[in-house]
């Protein structure tokens, strides 16, 4: 296992396919408590939790994972733990000194980036940042193997912004041998960086497909993904991008493009009304607390695999 987690690239394809099959065995055993094979991984080791944006779903679980791997949860206030009181990287000189792995969920990259470079004992786990959001990504294809019994050669097709969601969904589904389709209006795209690094890691013939037609999108697609209009940070952009965004709203008519089957999925929270509607998200398709559920699950894998030496599952 690579050290840190900044991005799904960090895991070779054998390591993200274990990581899922691992996350699977965990959710099979939670209802042994302390008795699953898992429960003392982290062997009272600390990990950190740095939230420069709020949570509920990230902090919720990643808590909750960590505790019932056996370890303890510290979470220092985001205006101390991210720079706000000293340089960020006598920050990460100083956690590295006192805990085992640092969750940090911010704006930049590149701050994950910094804190990885100056703490080299520290695993660094990425809980979303403006680029990408790996650990997000890890439940959505767990979620979708449960539902699908099967990855490769399925098509995936997420409606809306290009972002940090969009990114590490490519990246995921390129390795793990799923299409990827983006519907975006112009301007909002998914990078072209991330298609580049899309390709180069695609197995089974996977390809990311750029749209501006949401429907030519999820044509035969048999999940359909979207996530709010506007990001933390964009709420001065948000009636902009409402106007510009409208035309893709998930609704039941966009639902009946794509297979008979699909099934929808969102990251949460949801503003229900204007990337979906209610009928789609309570709608018996819809697989978006079972994301959150697993959410649980492969962080728990996650942390297993960076830190649980010498434990089993």
């Amino acid at each position: 296992m690579p050290k840190h987690f900044l991005s799904i690239l960090n895991l070779s394809h054998g390591e993200l396919e274990h990581c899922l099959d691992v996350a699977s065995a965990m959710k099979r055993d939670r209802h042994m408590r302390r008795r699953a094979p898992s429960a003392a991984a982290l062997d009272g080791r600390h990990v950190a939790l740095l939230f420069e944006k709020p949570s509920l779903r990230t902090r919720s679980t990643f808590e909750v994972a960590v505790h019932e791997l056996g370890g303890h949860v510290l979470s220092p206030p985001s205006d101390v733990a991210l720079g706000g009181r000293e340089d960020l990287r006598d920050v990460a000189r100083n956690l590295e000194r006192w805990v085992a792995a640092a969750v940090i969920r911010t704006f930049s990259q590149q701050r994950l980036v910094t804190v990885a470079e100056c703490a080299p004992s520290l695993s660094v786990i990425n809980a979303l940042s403006d680029e990408e959001h790996p650990c997000q990504a890890l439940a959505d294809f767990l979620t979708l193997k449960e539902h699908w019994g099967r990855l490769d050669g399925e098509t995936l097709a997420f409606v809306g912004d290009g972002n940090n969601v969009a990114a590490s969904l490519a990246h995921a589904g390129s390795m793990l041998g799923v299409n990827v389709h983006v519907a975006s209006p112009e301007g909002y795209e998914l990078p072209s960086r991330v298609v580049e690094e899309a390709a180069a890691v695609s197995r089974h013939g996977a390809r990311v497909r750029l749209f501006r037609d949401p429907r030519e999108a999820v044509r035969d697609a048999r999940a359909v993904y979207t996530d709010v209009w506007a990001s933390m940070g964009q709420e001065a952009e948000a009636d902009e991008r409402a106007d510009l965004f409208r035309p893709y709203q998930v609704n039941a008519d966009l639902m009946a493009a794509a297979a008979r089957d699909a099934a929808f999925l969102h990251c949460l929270p949801a503003h229900r009304g204007d990337e979906v509607t209610d009928e789609v998200i309570d709608a018996s398709y819809s697989l978006v607390f079972t994301e959150a559920e697993n959410r649980l699950h492969t962080q728990k894998a996650l942390l297993f695999m960076l830190l649980g030496e010498g434990a089993t599952c």
